[in-house]
């Protein structure tokens, strides 16, 4: 074992944080308007690109479904074109049980790991994927997706956005939050903004993922509201001072950030060397950050960017991945 390296006792065990938001009541929304339960579309007179909103991809990530609920329980209506509005993982959701609030990611599987078109179009079952076929023929129509998650661990805000380039402009015209990641996604499968209408670098289409903040806190939910008014007001669906939205304010110029290696745990002993803070920037190159049995995962450059750290993984998940900063032009 390399002498740097002792584990550290806080990896043990996951945290146990309360639930500091209200659960939200998604129950007038479930009937949905689009012929799919749980969502909910609305087309302007004027045209323009088809925009969504997507939530509760993992069931027990509720903030991003609070804001939903939230819009249209006040009416949200684009000024131009179509937005939808989707409350996607309901049976997860339903599942939701503030004393035990992890338990209720997914109720078979991963429900952000199956949006490959050979999984899709396969014989395999689950609750995820019958829900995921459901919302296919709609998610086939969008032309600016916004999923929006919550994190576990602590970490700053961020907004991953897969490989292309207009994914990237995307998240940084949105902007918030400030951190935009490109990345290759999971060795798992593939996320819904990996989906090929989003992921094909060839076509128009773009989804991008927002990790608005921690689970189940206040600030997330102001984060995922500040997200939705960007879009909007960047796709041109969002009414001039339409009281639903938060106002437009000044931020500072968004981050782009590209992962140079995704650390897959081979091993059933790995630990970070000490606890890590999403978005912390390592300074040198070469600095050891785990232990992934017997081999040491160390920083492949300087102002290594860690995203998403995860202190408890199994075998064959993502730890952490580690990022460059990419110039601006």
């Amino acid at each position: 074992m390399n002498r740097e390296f002792s584990a550290p006792t806080w990896t043990t065990v996951p945290p146990i944080l309360p639930v500091n938001i209200p659960v939200p009541d998604l129950r007038p929304w479930l009937p949905g308007n689009a012929g799919i339960a749980g969502a909910w579309t609305f087309t302007a007179e004027r045209p323009g690109p088809h925009v969504a909103v997507t939530a509760i991809v993992h069931g027990n990530e509720i903030a991003g479904a609070t804001v939903l609920a939230r819009w249209l329980r006040d009416g949200l209506r684009p000024a131009r074109g179509r937005l939808s509005l989707v409350f996607c993982n309901i049976a997860a959701f339903d599942r939701f049980d503030g004393r035990d609030p992890t338990a209720s990611r997914y109720v078979d599987e991963d429900m952000n790991r199956i949006w490959d078109i050979e999984t899709l179009e396969g014989t395999r079952r689950s609750c995820e994927l019958r829900r995921a076929r459901d919302l296919r023929p709609l998610i086939d129509t969008v032309d600016l997706l916004v999923d929006l998650h919550s994190m576990l661990w602590t970490s700053d805000p961020l907004i991953l956005v897969g490989e292309t380039e207009k994914a990237a402009r995307l998240g940084t015209a949105i902007g918030v939050p400030q951190t935009v990641v490109s990345d290759r996604g999971h060795v798992g499968g593939r996320r819904m903004i990996d989906y090929e209408r989003f992921a094909d670098p060839g076509t128009a289409p773009a989804a991008v993922l927002v990790e608005g903040g921690q689970h189940w806190e206040p600030a997330t939910v102001a984060v995922m509201d500040m997200v939705g008014a960007r879009l909007l007001r960047h796709a041109g669906l969002a009414t001039t001072g339409q009281p639903i939205l938060p106002p437009d304010v000044p931020l500072p110029a968004p981050r782009l950030a590209r992962v140079t290696r995704t650390v897959t745990v081979r091993s059933r002993s790995f630990a970070f060397v000490r606890e890590f803070r999403g978005g912390e920037v390592i300074p040198e190159r070469n600095t050891l950050i785990a232990m992934d049995g017997e081999e040491e995962v160390r920083t492949p450059h300087d102002d290594c960017l860690l995203v998403m750290p995860t202190p408890i993984v199994h075998r064959g998940h993502t730890a952490v991945r580690l990022a460059q900063f990419i110039p601006d032009p």
